[in-house]
Parts: C-alpha cells; structure tokens; sequence
C-alpha cells in the first residue's frame, strides 16, 4: 500500500482510530463499558483474526505475535514479502494460525496500471503472496483487484486486472490457496453484482472475494453485498465507519470509531454471514486501536461480541 495516496490515508485513519480505541478502553476500566451487558460466548464457530497491518505495538514479530495471542486473537493475517523462516517460527512457538496473507505491494503496483513493466511487478508481487500463505498454511490472499485514476479509465482497469489475476491462477491452483479480491476504495467494482460478475468470469473456483464489511458502509449496505456474492467470499474483514463522523469531520474520519459504535447493522450483517453458509471460518479485524496490548485485548472483545450477535 505504500507509494500510494490511498495507502497513506488507510494508515492515517489507522492511527486516528488509536485513540478512540483507547478511550474506550478507559470507560471499560472504570466499569462503563456499554458492551458489558451484551450475551457472551459465541454462537457460531467462527475464529478471530487480526490484519498484521494493524498491530501497532512493538516489538519483534514474535513479540507482536504473543501480544495478538494474548489479547484473545485466534490468528493474523500476516502481510506478504516478510522473512518467511521468522514468521513460521514465532507462529510455531506462539501456536497461532495464519489464515490469509495481504499482498503489501497492491497499491503501489497494481494490476491496472498503464505501464506494462508495473503490471508485471504487479502480477510477481501477486505471486509471492501465494507463495507465502502456502508457507504459513493460509488458504487465502488478500488482493486489490485494480485502481480506477485519471490515467486508468474503468474499462482499462477491468481489462488489465482480469489478465494478470488470469495469469496467477495456475500457481494458485497449484499451490491449494484462493486470490480473494478485496472492496476498497479504488473507484472499482463498485456493485455487489457488478463484483459478483467480475469473479464468475474467471470460471475459477480459486478467485473469489475478501468482504471488507466498514469499507461499504460509505456507499452501501454490507448485508446486501454478502447475500449477492454468496459463496464467492472467502474471507471477512471486519471494520466499524461511522456516517455521523464522517458528515461532521470529513470522509476519512468516518473510521475513525470503535467497533459497534458507528454505522454497522451488525445483527443484520451476521444473519447474512449465516444465511450465505459462509465456510471462511474467520473474521478478521482492519481496525485501528492496536498499538498497546490494551487496545488489542478491546479490539478481541468487541469482535467476541460481534461473532455472538
């Protein structure tokens, strides 16, 4: 995502939403937690995930590893192009999963771009994201499918992106582990049917679709978007947007909200979860907040609540 203004901005809000998680984190200390009273346990077998992306404390990655375990995470979703042997090996030692991999070079080298020579850097970034979650033992990757600018019209942008992931099929069948195409902000793909079409004409069951559930909620209503792509998602991104901020603060600020403070139907969303018999078996946050062990332990606790819903 780096070398990109829509990186950037995801990183920013990132940090912004730090400290509201901290807050809350605060009121839940003094005995206020408005979550408090909600039914524990979960109702469905379901594992929580967090995007690597968003685990800001420091440390080593076996550090970052035992603080995401210890906060109540089931796994990570790792990033790709990191040192393969120190990931096995804290995953090893932390006994954690690692259930998808985020190819880190999307945005900075996406598959529409323009310039063939970037498109190829595109598809090899691509490729060594599956190589790393058959490494790790995900059976999926996170992919940005296209980026729609100035430069790169909407047919362009479908077109290209349609012929590199075609390319990287092969190595995924290969190797066992799905490309699943992410809903982002990149003026692309901007229908659940549309993006429904855009998988079905791969005539591949290794492409399918990484739900982000927060990144619809500015244009859209993320329970009717998992009811159209269906069995298409493989993997769920959980993410809080709030309309309220963002009307008040500007767009970006949307996220800037703690999970099941903002605009999410959550009841809704996960009716749809089940109703579409999704066998992802995880949800995942992208969710700021994760910069102290506190945050995280938050972030864990509030994904408990929502896969209770």
């Amino acid at each position: 995502m780096q070398n990109s203004s829509f990186g950037l901005k995801r990183r920013e809000f990132l940090r912004q939403t730090a400290i509201w998680t901290s807050a809350a984190g605060l009121i839940s200390a003094a005995g206020l937690n408005p979550l408090a009273a909600a039914e524990d346990g979960p109702k469905r077998a379901l594992k929580k995930g967090i995007m690597w992306g968003t685990v800001g404390v420091k440390g080593s990655v076996l550090e970052k590893m035992k603080a995401v375990k210890a906060a109540g995470f089931d796994g990570a979703e790792m990033n790709s192009h990191m040192n393969q042997d120190e990931v096995v090996k804290a995953r090893d030692e932390v006994g954690i999963t690692i259930p998808s991999v985020c190819n880190d070079r999307h945005w900075a080298k996406p598959l529409s771009d323009p310039n063939p020579a970037v498109r190829a850097e595109g598809l090899e970034a691509l490729n060594q994201t599956l190589r790393d979650a058959k490494r790790y033992g995900a059976k999926s990757i996170l992919q940005v499918p296209a980026v729609v600018s100035k430069q790169t019209s909407y047919a362009e942008a479908y077109e290209r992106a349609h012929a590199e992931i075609s390319k990287a099929i092969p190595l995924a069948e290969e190797l066992g582990v799905k490309i699943s195409l992410e809903n982002v902000w990149n003026r692309f793909l901007l229908s659940p049917m549309e993006a429904a079409r855009f998988v079905d004409e791969f005539k591949s069951p290794m492409v399918g679709w990484h739900f982000d559930v927060g990144n619809i909620i500015n244009f859209g209503f993320p329970e009717q978007w998992l009811r159209t792509l269906g069995s298409r998602v493989n993997m769920i991104h959980i993410k809080e947007f709030s309309n309220k901020k963002r009307d008040k603060e500007g767009l970006w600020s949307g996220f800037a909200v703690s999970l099941l403070e903002g605009d999410n139907d959550w009841p809704a969303v996960m009716k749809a979860v089940d109703d579409i018999g999704y066998r992802g078996g995880w949800l995942i946050t992208e969710q700021g907040g994760g910069d102290t062990q506190e945050g995280l332990t938050d972030l864990a606790t509030r994904l408990g609540k929502i896969i209770a819903m």
